[in-house]
């Protein structure tokens, strides 16, 4: 008999934790209530990192209550060149579809900034890394040409991991699809405004989300075409500090202005104001 007698265990389960209700910050490791994170519109109340958020949260964030009505949003993608690997196109677009309730890595259509019509186009990062197909950038397209021809003026909010591998050259002619939009609207003499958001980059960065008439950006955002790794393995030099952020990018000329979450909507009307005719009575 041994001198110390053996625990006693129960198959009693712990009660459960529901999945999702906390978020790790991963700037300096806060833990915060998701709640109390949706409150301070998905910054970090200690360090003011910006989360990554969805299109959907975004446009919440900046238009007016109940002013936005949504464009093509039945538009979706098909596997033109049977892309095949460890799985296919079309298996993975049906994936994420089911993950974040999207057609594609876009949500584009008309809304409005304190009463001020706009063309807007809010990429989702969750869909495919939002990465650019013929889809994203024809409703871009699309969405551009409806600003140009209503006269309003476009706002693009980018976040992309670059042009969509799985759709080839077809996908790398979304940037000059897009740029071409943007060109007309710039001929009208229409606004558009850029903002750039973590991250933004390949082909996107290297296209319309690069040519606002205003370039805003989130702060500490990594905006830039290719990553360090590949920049730093392809040059063979080190890096300035501070590379491919948006503080980086504003010092140097490419970002006009960079604004906090909180501020992005009374900037925008603030631009808006200037930029477009007074609001009719």
């Amino acid at each position: 008999m041994g001198i110390f007698s053996k625990p006693t265990f129960t198959s009693e389960k712990k009660r459960d934790v529901p999945e999702g209700l906390w978020q790790k910050c991963p700037s300096c490791g806060e833990v915060i209530h998701t709640l109390e994170l949706r409150r301070n519109q998905s910054v970090c109340p200690k360090c003011d990192h910006h989360f990554t958020i969805g299109a959907g949260e975004r446009l919440t964030q900046l238009l007016d209550e109940q002013s936005f009505t949504e464009h093509d949003a039945d538009m979706v993608s098909v596997d033109t060149l049977k892309f095949t690997g460890m799985a296919s196109y079309t298996d993975r677009l049906k994936s994420y579809q089911r993950k974040t309730g999207l057609k594609d890595a876009v949500i584009t259509g008309i809304g409005a900034i304190e009463g001020r019509g706009v063309a807007i186009a809010v990429m989702d990062f969750n869909f495919i890394a939002a990465t650019m197909g013929s889809v994203v950038g024809e409703k871009l397209a699309r969405i551009i040409e409806c600003g140009t021809r209503d006269r309003l003026p476009v706002i693009i909010v980018s976040a992309s991991g670059g042009a969509r591998m799985y759709e080839g050259v077809l996908s790398l002619m979304q940037m000059a699809k897009t740029c071409g939009a943007l060109a007309l609207h710039a001929k009208a003499r229409l606004p558009y405004i850029s903002i750039l958001t973590h991250p933004t980059t390949g082909g996107v960065s290297a296209s319309f989300a690069t040519v606002g008439d205003v370039i805003l950006a989130e702060p500490k955002a990594m905006i830039g075409f290719a990553g360090p790794r590949v920049i730093r393995e392809t040059t063979h030099q080190d890096l300035p500090p501070g590379f491919q952020t948006s503080e980086f990018l504003e010092e140097h000329g490419l970002v006009d202005l960079i604004v906090h979450r909180k501020k992005m909507r009374d900037t925008l009307s603030h631009l808006i104001g200037h930029f477009a005719p007074p609001v009719k009575a």
